[in-house]
């Protein structure tokens, strides 16, 4: 018993240095679930006995063994990147690499199969509803900008909540009435170095802006600010807020609550990317819209999308 708890602790020790030692070098988003998901793993080898950092390939062939019973061959997968990253950040030999683990994740795929959950799509017409549910008060005004911001610019969850005031560029050519408004995004998930990229958005979403900045008070920083039960704004929005918004609205629409249950934070991004299809945008262009890299994912979202004949 003594063994399996130094087994323990070492591998929790290194995995809190590890943590410190990639701090700022990668999203934070990552960070956490390379935490949370090897921090399971320890505990799983700790019930063996075993070690889980270097880890024996029949250790992760076993653990993928017990997870397939209750979860996802996606989130499955996202643990046994995380394993291998923490190992590789380590020094340590790739155990997940071992053919071993290899044939667990291919039994795993047939036995739950590959079959991606997709978020509801919120779209044009669902936003719209979500928008005439916004309260009459800060909160609905805060509300109102933020949907029509993240509808514009398919901003991912966590792109959303770090744009700023400063960072919205109004732009008056003279040869045209209407001014082009567009935010800068500085870093996304495929930019992480941080190169920036424009995100232009529409004429009534900047109205719906101005109208937040004038409720608020507020105009540098962040952009969308959390609004308390006291109407009080805080100094910012968590990314695990923005699909909570999304319910909350979906719900005070009075729509069904099955829409509601599988509505997140990446609803806004999938509906508008639906929309961008049916509107007769290339396959380009909605990439370069959304900022993705790989087709296969916009693909992913077209699934359910109701093409004319």
């Amino acid at each position: 018993m003594n063994d399996n708890i130094l087994i323990s602790n070492d591998a929790k020790v290194l995995l809190h240095k590890t943590i410190e030692k990639i701090a700022g070098a990668y999203a934070p988003t990552t960070i956490r679930a390379y935490k949370a998901d090897f921090a399971k793993f320890i505990d799983f080898c700790e019930s063996r006995g075993e070690s889980a950092l270097p880890a024996l390939p029949i250790s992760i062939a076993s653990y993928i063994v017990q997870l397939s019973a209750q979860y996802s061959s996606a989130f499955i997968r996202r643990i046994v990147v995380s394993i291998s990253s923490v190992h590789r950040l380590n020094y340590c030999a790739d155990p997940t690499k071992d053919p071993d683990v290899n044939l667990a994740i291919r039994r795993m795929h047939r036995q739950i199969g590959r079959h991606h959950h997709q978020a509801q799509a919120i779209n044009k017409d669902l936003l719209n509803k979500m928008l005439k549910a916004t309260e009459a008060n800060l909160r609905g005004i805060r509300d109102r900008a933020l949907l029509q911001v993240a509808y514009d610019s398919l901003c991912r969850r966590s792109e959303i909540v770090t744009l700023r005031f400063e960072d919205i560029k109004i732009t008056q050519a003279e040869d045209c009435e209407t001014p082009s408004v567009s935010i800068l995004l500085r870093r996304s998930k495929t930019d992480q170095d941080a190169h920036g990229r424009w995100l232009y958005i529409r004429l009534a979403t900047w109205h719906a802006i101005q109208e937040w900045i004038s409720a608020s008070g507020v105009d540098s920083g962040l952009l969308f600010r959390g609004v308390n039960r006291g109407i009080k704004i805080t100094k910012g929005l968590g990314v695990g807020q923005i699909g909570r918004i999304y319910k909350r609205l979906v719900r005070t629409a009075g729509l069904d609550e099955k829409l509601a249950q599988h509505i997140s934070g990446h609803s806004m991004r999938v509906g508008a990317a639906q929309d961008l299809l049916l509107s007769g945008a290339s396959l380009p262009i909605i990439m370069a819209r959304g900022r993705w890299t790989k087709p296969d994912t916009v693909m992913r979202y077209m699934e359910h999308t109701a093409l004319p004949f």
